[in-house]
């Protein structure tokens, strides 16, 4: 999409503050939170790239002033919903009841198998990667420019990116492609590489710090070769 959720090159936003010692929870309805993605992920809710086009519709000022984690509760709820898992009504009437009653536990549930499950997922993560016959179109060393467009939907094509040029660094193979499945379809495998821009490229010789790069990640389709896009 192309909302305030993408950040990259954008300033007027105050300084990155990063604490010297940062706890991994701020607080225990975190915990909860960060448990619904694998569990709702092996239920066949949402796949990552679904789960972050969640995030993505937000209300604008509320994503940014939000905690990190009400993120992720915003798109659990929101494919809970759209799936028809939750009624909206009974969530509201759960939410008061626990506003009324904070010191009531949570109910419980015991399923060693989803368990196990998610404690593999935190620790290893599920792999993109998908096998395909697709041919790669582009080589190592090649000069390829970033399709100038604004594509509705989810999308992993920066905005800062979108009509410069660069040079393929590497090449991966072929993974799930987030423009479809985040958008509901299918894995559609694709390409990645790993592009190289220049500082200058990217944020103009008058601006931009001299002799830095930017190394960028793209699938296959956001991308054509330099000598295409010059004439176009």
């Amino acid at each position: 999409m192309n909302g305030v959720h993408d950040l990259g090159g954008t300033d007027g936003l105050g300084p990155v503050v990063i604490p010297e010692h940062e706890p991994v929870w701020r607080a225990e309805w975190e915990k909860a939170a960060f448990a619904l993605f694998p569990t709702n992920f092996r239920a066949g809710l949402f796949g990552v790239d679904m789960f972050r086009y969640g995030i993505e519709q937000m209300h604008p000022a509320v994503y940014l002033l939000s905690p990190y984690y009400e993120h992720w509760l915003h798109s659990a709820e929101h494919y809970a919903v759209a799936s028809g898992v939750i009624d909206p009504a009974e969530l509201d009437a759960k939410t008061q009841h626990y506003l009324e009653n904070p010191d009531e536990p949570l109910p419980e549930r015991k399923d060693p198998e989803l368990l196990a499950f998610v404690d593999a997922a935190v620790k290893h993560g599920a792999p993109a990667r998908r096998e395909s016959d697709r041919q790669p179109k582009f080589t190592v060393g090649e000069r390829v420019t970033v399709v100038e467009d604004s594509p509705r939907g989810h999308t992993r094509r920066a905005r800062y990116i979108r009509g410069k040029t660069g040079v393929v660094e590497l090449a991966h193979g072929t993974f799930i492609y987030p423009d479809s499945a985040g958008n509901g379809g299918e894995d559609d495998p694709q390409h990645v590489y790993t592009i190289k821009f220049t500082n200058s490229e990217l944020w103009g010789s008058e601006t931009a710090e001299p002799n830095g790069v930017v190394y960028f990640d793209v699938w296959e389709p956001y991308i054509v070769p330099a000598r295409e896009e010059a004439a176009a």
